[in-house]
């Protein structure tokens, strides 16, 4: 009996014991969390964290994140700052929190540049409108100046014509502005020749200024502010300024004079613009391109041929070809009237002068067109040119200003931003869209903000573009 109460006595020890081990063994790393749920039995972890998600404990996980931002250091572009969306603006492989060389460079990638769709075009440079004092836009222009090889760009604002020097776009620097002649005005235009910048406005007897554009080399305090060169006042307002650089004789287009005809200037000495007559026989010019002819019609070959965007409201909408070569004895070529017009507003011969290219600024407003619409000319014959097709763009916006470059058109279509277009095939009536950079990314629908003009005729391949609210920017081909 007294053996019995032994055993039992050392049975209920074994039995205690044996509970106890399994009760400590429930939570062999001592952090409260039972081995069954604690996603790292064996190394404690009370808080269980898991910031990949992958079922094993941070303590106990062989991936390596050091800022514990969800991403790994060998694939973190900042592993020591949490990042966890990765941003890098400029491209760099370096993340911006973590960043110490600020770039102005935003690369298109996956379809945007920071806030702004694009498509092949890297953005080099933005800047506001707030740089310079201003509150709108409008027309551009560049200068190289081939002492230096420094780029220059110039842009038109409300009240005056601002100078960038875009030569390092990393560090740019805004050089200054030469203020209106008069009043302000939301119409300016630019235009160079032999390293002097000639400029008129809407503005009310602004005439045109003259800027000797080497001064830009030898700015002390930028910005400045500037004063021109030569006013020339033969005339008052002039909504557009065109230059054949061949001849050296500048063309006011919408001037108070000669009906809003061109308006002949000799500029062959800059700082002395004489006035040489006029042309109002072919109607108020919006716009114009004059080239020393090489084209395809040799009837014309070596004359100085200008080629007028006649827009008017309510009135006639035409493209009209002159021979201005003797200023004292201009005689009209051929004008061309075009269906659904609404303000035929400018346009640009490609580099052979076969083809001329040109947009109607309000057709996509007024006429029957739904979306952005472009006119290709056929100009085999100067005195009998032909509608050869109509372009249709992507998006309902408004066409602006459009320039050729080689194979390229660029266009400034408002709202949808600045468009290229590859015309190699123009000889079949085709343009093929190959890329764009939207510089108001809200909507590309038909009202007057975004892109005013496009520059894309820099050697280095850079592209000015001047937005009306948004300032200045500089593009580049990917």
């Amino acid at each position: 009996m007294k053996l019995k109460s032994i055993l039992l006595l050392f049975a209920i020890f074994i039995l205690h014991f044996s509970c106890s081990k399994d009760e400590v063994n429930l939570d062999i790393d001592n952090d409260g969390i039972e081995n069954t749920v604690d996603n790292c039995p064996n190394t404690a972890n009370a808080n269980q964290s898991d910031i990949d998600g992958d079922g094993i404990g941070d303590t106990c996980d062989n991936f390596n994140d050091s800022d514990n931002d969800g991403v790994e250091d060998f694939e973190d572009n900042c592993p020591n700052t949490a990042n966890p969306n990765q941003e890098d603006r400029d491209g760099d492989g370096v993340g911006d929190v973590c960043d110490t060389t600020v770039s102005n460079k935003v690369p298109c990638t996956n379809g945007f540049a920071g806030i702004y769709p694009c498509k092949d075009y890297d953005l080099l440079l933005h800047l506001p409108m707030s740089t310079f004092g201003s509150q709108e836009a409008n027309d551009s222009w560049g200068w190289t100046d081939v002492t230096t090889n420094k780029e220059y760009a110039i842009m038109g604002v409300l009240d005056g014509t601002v100078f960038v020097d875009i030569s390092d776009t990393e560090n740019p620097i805004y050089l200054g502005k030469l203020p209106t002649r008069t009043v302000n005005s939301a119409w300016r235009d630019v235009k160079v020749y032999e390293n002097h910048a000639f400029i008129v406005s809407e503005a009310s007897n602004h005439g045109m200024q003259v800027f000797d554009l080497t001064r830009l080399r030898n700015v002390a305090n930028p910005p400045e502010t500037f004063t021109s060169d030569i006013d020339f006042t033969d005339f008052g307002n002039a909504h557009n300024i065109v230059i054949n650089e061949d001849s050296g004789f500048a063309y006011a287009v919408g001037t108070n004079q000669f009906g809003g005809g061109p308006f002949f200037i000799n500029i062959q000495n800059p700082k002395n613009p004489v006035a040489a007559g006029g042309f109002s026989s072919g109607g108020y010019s919006h716009d114009a391109q004059v080239v020393t002819y090489n084209g395809p019609d040799t009837d014309y070959t070596g004359q100085e041929i200008l080629i007028g965007s006649n827009g008017e409201r309510n009135g006639a909408n035409e493209v009209v070809i002159t021979n201005v070569t003797d200023k004292n004895s201009v005689t009209r070529i051929a004008k061309i009237d075009y269906s659904n017009d609404g303000y035929t507003h400018q346009g640009w011969f490609t580099e052979d002068q076969r083809y001329f290219i040109v947009g109607d600024e309000l057709d996509e407003l007024e006429g029957d067109v739904n979306t952005t619409r472009i006119l290709i000319f056929d100009l085999l014959d100067l005195d009998n040119p032909v509608l050869l097709s109509e372009y249709f763009g992507p998006t309902e916006a408004i066409d602006h200003n459009g320039y050729v470059k080689g194979n390229t058109f660029f266009l400034a279509n408002y709202r949808a931003g600045v468009r290229m277009h590859d015309i190699s095939n123009i000889a079949a009536g085709t343009m093929t869209e190959t890329g764009y950079f939207d510089t108001y990314p809200n909507d590309d629908s038909t009202a007057f903000n975004g892109v005013w003009n496009v520059y894309p005729f820099f050697d280095s391949g850079k592209i000015l573009v001047s937005d009306i609210e948004k300032g200045m920017f500089i593009l580049q081909k990917k």
